[in-house]
């Protein structure tokens, strides 16, 4: 018997035949409870049926039954108070379901961790993992003793996680080639090292002189440089660090440990190729003295003078745009650093006024005569001639780098070793540490007169007019990040790669260091890949300056308990290539070759955007363009 429709959302149920003969009277209390009914037929409209009369229908006994029909639920409304709905959940629990919870949940976990296997294996692993890396992958991996650790870091990209304990990275288990030694504390014993070079101004032509000669205007505008106040890595003198390390060939030792090369040297270690690594004869875990290389904190003569301290608070906004219409005369300039581009640039302009130098005065800098001695440009003759000193002099030298770009462009590089590059921490995990770092600011100058600043940032960095940052009198600031010794234009918090800040430098007042008062400077043909101590520091070597090496470890093994690698990121890094590798021969003031911006406002550090750069947390290696142009042919590499 069909239901007859009910327009309260309730059905009406037949009674006769599942109910006994009716009494005359039946109780409530015995009626038996049944199980809703749906109602299972197509919709019927109600405006084009009519219901029979209550005479045509047979009548029999029905008891209303209140059913909720989901599918006909409108968006929004509550189903009636006491309804059952159909097909709903049910009150009484299924202890089968609950006994295969557990195993449900191991065989989705065993599929997820396939899947991201098979994900990082197939796709992550070559876009993480650096070429040069990927080729000593197996090998790397095969270095560890623990199965686990080895599937781990196959499957997953998890390798090392044992090592996060700090513990083991002190002790017998790490291999170090000799107990801690001490640093060489006298900076005269390093004197001599750096006037070992071969050339002799007695020896120059009035040619080679021109060649040889730093516009003095570049040491005007020298940098000045805060480092970080919390600092536990200072700058470094190259000489005191090849003291501390023995070449190796990827892990192999090349030579006995006391056999340590020198500045005058170093480039005859190319004879073994491009793989060659200056290792750290002590467990860098156990900080030795001249890592930290606390005795080249600059001296603290005085706070700067009253032109430094309105820039204190200043938000980097100057007034009106920067206008300059002679930028495309300077803004990309040169042939670029390639050989086959051809071309001899014109030797190297002279400002004009060598007979003056500039030194620092209470009113700021002034040029003062001095024509009778041309050794009285030496930084020791500068800093005997000042009358107030403002940044602290560093027992660590800088190095300066002037390269011609013809037309009027000169690139001024400011060069800054560090024996250790301590890397950022992630969710209290630390990346990217390595042996040896070198930094630089570059300042362009045309016809005399400086036009940009650039910060080098990791693998990349910023580009500013000189109108827009930050001086001391006419010289420009830069900022050095704690641990990773990164440059930046402005205190604070600089965040990059990550967002939320989770990787980021930071940068503040701290000591303030003078390079110009302990530097080695020389100019660079870069058509030519020459290297030419100047008339500054006529006897500065320069072969130390043609390695094409590593200066720190090569990427500790996965069996050394100082290593670890999460997704592509290692604890330990190569070290660093040195300024032959800085691309000096850029048409650019940026160190890509790519676009350049140079900004006209620094602003405030926690308003710039958070930058992504390629390669951060990877060693850097060299460029297929400066392998072609340094190295030469090579034989192709197979991954191993």
């Amino acid at each position: 018997m069909p239901l007859v429709p009910y327009h309260h959302g309730f059905g009406q149920a037949p009674l006769h035949e599942l109910l006994p003969s009716p009494p005359t009277s039946i109780s409530s209390a015995v009626l038996p409870n049944f199980a809703p009914v749906a109602d299972l037929s197509p919709p019927v409209s109600y405006n084009d049926v009519v219901a029979p009369a209550a005479s045509q229908l047979s009548l029999e006994p029905t008891i209303d039954l209140p059913v909720h029909h989901r599918l006909r639920e409108k968006p929004g409304q509550v189903p009636p108070p006491n309804s059952v709905s159909v097909g709903g959940p049910s009150d009484c629990s299924d202890p089968q379901m609950k006994g295969r919870k557990a195993p449900i949940a191991v065989v989705s976990t065993f599929l997820s961790l396939f899947t991201f296997s098979q994900l990082y294996q197939h796709s992550l692993f070559e876009k993480l993992t650096p070429y040069s890396e990927r080729l000593d992958e197996k090998q790397w991996v095969a270095s560890s003793h623990s199965w686990l650790d080895r599937k781990a870091c196959n499957w997953f990209g998890f390798c090392g996680l044992a090592h996060l304990n700090k513990a083991g990275w002190i002790g017998p288990k790490v291999k170090t080639s000799r107990k801690q030694q001490k640093p060489v504390v006298e900076a005269d014993d390093l004197s001599s090292f750096w006037t070992s070079g071969k050339s002799r101004p007695e020896d120059w032509s009035d040619d080679e002189r021109v060649l040889r000669e730093v516009p003095e205007y570049v040491l005007e505008y020298a940098p000045y440089v805060y480092l970080y106040s919390g600092e536990q890595f200072w700058p470094s003198d190259i000489a005191e660090h090849l003291i501390h390390t023995t070449p190796h060939l990827n892990y192999t030792p090349l030579q006995a440990q006391s056999d340590h090369p020198t500045l005058t040297n170093l480039d005859q270690l190319n004879a073994w190729g491009r793989f060659v690594y200056l290792q750290s004869d002590d467990n860098v875990e156990e900080r030795p003295e001249w890592l930290g290389s606390a005795i080249n904190i600059p001296n603290r003569p005085g706070d700067p003078d009253e032109q430094a301290q309105p820039w204190a608070d200043w938000d980097g906004r100057i007034d009106g745009e920067v206008q300059d219409d002679e930028r495309e005369k300077w803004y990309d300039v040169g042939i670029g650093s390639t050989r086959d581009k051809g071309g001899v640039r014109p030797a190297p302009k002279s400002s004009g006024e060598s007979s003056k130098v500039p030194v620092e005065t209470p009113e700021g800098e002034e040029l003062v005569d001095d024509e009778d001695e041309e050794e009285d440009l030496r930084p020791e003759a500068l800093r005997r001639r000042g009358k107030r000193t403002i940044g602290g002099r560093s027992d660590a030298p800088a190095v300066l780098v002037v390269v011609d770009k013809g037309e009027g462009v000169v690139d001024a590089f400011w060069f800054f070793f560090y024996s250790y590059n301590l890397g950022n921490v992630v969710l209290n995990v630390r990346f990217g540490n390595h042996v040896g770092d070198w930094e630089h600011t570059v300042v362009r100058f045309h016809n005399g007169k400086p036009k940009a600043i650039f910060y080098s940032e990791h693998n990349f960095g910023d580009a500013y007019s000189y109108e827009a940052v930050e001086k001391i009198g006419k010289r420009p600031i830069a900022y050095s990040a704690t641990g990773t010794h990164a440059m930046y234009a402005t205190a604070g918090t600089h965040p990059y790669v990550l967002p939320g800040g989770l990787l980021h430098d930071v940068t503040d007042r701290g000591p303030l260091w003078d390079p110009l008062l302990n530097s080695h400077a020389y100019t660079y043909d870069y058509v030519n890949d020459t290297l030419r101590s100047s008339n500054i520091t006529p006897l500065a070597p320069t072969e130390w300056f043609y390695f094409i090496g590593h200066w720190g470890d090569k990427f500790y093994p996965l069996d050394d308990p100082r290593q670890y690698r999460f997704v592509g990121q290692y604890h330990y890094v190569n070290g660093p290539l040195g300024p032959r590798f800085k691309n000096l021969g850029r048409t650019k003031i940026c160190q890509g070759n790519n676009e350049c911006a140079i900004k006209s406002y620094i602003g405030r550090s926690e308003n710039r955007r958070l930058r992504r750069y390629e390669g951060v947390g990877e060693g850097e290696e060299m460029s297929e363009e400066d392998v072609k142009r340094f190295v030469g042919p090579e034989e192709p590499a197979h991954e191993i």
